[in-house]
């Protein structure tokens, strides 16, 4: 047991960080090895591989990516804007690396091999990015006179690029949205909003001209009969299938014939092995951690925390939603893992490096002696 007396780092945090968030993430990140399991055999199987393949590699991942949650959750917020600011510049060092040397995979370059292990330098990228971004907001409210936004403008535009050079709009679309809900959360001016929101749209139509990919991917969720969409229509089959309470553990019949059941579509297997109730089960966590957030984030007075912690929960919020949204066929399909439940290296390191800033921006941190003084001190001269 943990003692509140005690005057270490360990029992600090543990009195001061969200432990019901915490224990949330926990769930998830427990829920995503039974759903492992439950997905992954018939892909490895399929593809020449040990049946337990991913499930292991998936397990694997979950190690540092919770010692990289929980370590980071010890950070300060300046130790954050440091931290943040490195991974970035990695980050985009990577992306141009794989630009340049990285392997092209159905027409598209987003992979990396680093000493034998596949990096996709955009997932980290983003929680670092939502980081800066909430710096220069928080500058900018401070200090008017300092060009924090048209810097926090470059940084989005410079990801945006990049990211579109890959090509991968599913994540230029995330990273999008979410800069745009900081850029509300900060206060900025409506017209400002809307003017975003149009250009964004704008590029959203360019794409649907320009990119073959893309324009196919609209046109079948507007008309299914215009193409090939025997993924989403498998994913949705899968809840018809599993009701509300499922066909039983390994009983699913979608994984057999999913090529993508243990990443993109792994919310299908889970509707159809556990039910329904499972998948409201999920999607309460998913909304309990952000809600969470967002309410501990507002109650900060540092207006740096306020924004890093709310930016970093819609990023988590919204890419859950994505996920979810195509596997029951409410927007077009694009590839966006659910956090924490499908498998992958990068997606499950990053999210937890994402995680464990928004535990270290919502802990409560006790006022400083410096401050207390610098209040008594006001309070006399008022006096």
């Amino acid at each position: 047991m943990i003692s509140r007396e005690q005057r270490t780092p360990l029992s600090e945090w543990w009195w001061t960080v969200d432990r019901l968030q915490l224990a949330a993430i926990i769930v998830l990140m427990l829920a995503g090895i039974i759903l492992s399991l439950a997905a992954s055999p018939p892909v490895a199987v399929r593809i020449g591989l040990d049946p337990f393949h991913f499930f292991n590699h998936h397990v694997m991942f979950l190690v540092p990516a919770f010692t990289v949650m929980i370590a980071v959750s010890f950070l300060s917020p300046k130790q954050i804007r440091r931290s943040a600011l490195i991974v970035f510049a990695v980050s985009i060092a990577l992306i141009v690396a794989t630009l340049l040397i990285g392997p092209e995979v159905k027409g598209s370059r987003r992979w990396i091999t680093l000493i034998g292990v596949n990096i996709q330098a955009s997932e980290s990228a983003k929680p670092a990015f939502v980081v800066l971004s909430a710096w220069l907001f928080a500058e900018s409210t401070k200090r008017p006179e300092m060009p924090a936004t048209s810097m926090a403008l470059m940084l989005l535009l410079t990801l945006v690029s990049l990211l579109v050079m890959e090509p991968d709009f599913g994540q230029t679309m995330l990273i999008s949205m979410v800069w745009g809900s900081l850029f509300f959360i900060a206060g900025m001016r409506m017209v400002w909003v809307m003017g975003l929101a149009g250009v964004a749209s704008a590029g959203l139509f360019g794409a649907y001209l320009l990119v073959p990919h893309v324009a196919g991917r609209i046109q079948r969720f507007m008309n299914p009969s215009s193409g090939d969409t025997f993924q989403v229509d498998t994913a949705l089959e899968a809840f018809y299938n599993g009701g509300w309470f499922g066909l039983g553990p390994g009983e699913g019949i979608a994984k057999r014939s999913l090529p993508d059941s243990h990443t993109d579509f792994v919310f299908a297997v889970a509707a159809e092995e556990f039910g329904i109730v499972l998948c409201l089960v999920l999607l309460s966590l998913f909304a309990f951690i952000v809600i969470r957030a967002l309410s501990r984030a507002y109650a900060s007075e540092d207006m740096f925390a306020r924004f890093a912690a709310s930016g970093l929960a819609v990023l988590f919020g919204v890419q859950a939603a994505i996920n979810m949204s195509v596997n029951l066929q409410l927007i077009p399909a694009k590839g966006m893992t659910l956090p924490f439940i499908s498998y992958g290296g990068s997606s499950i390191v990053s999210l937890a490096y994402g995680v464990g800033m928004m535990l270290a921006l919502t802990r409560h941190r006790p006022r400083t002696e410096m401050e207390s003084i610098g209040d008594a001190n006001a309070l006399r001269g008022y006096a």
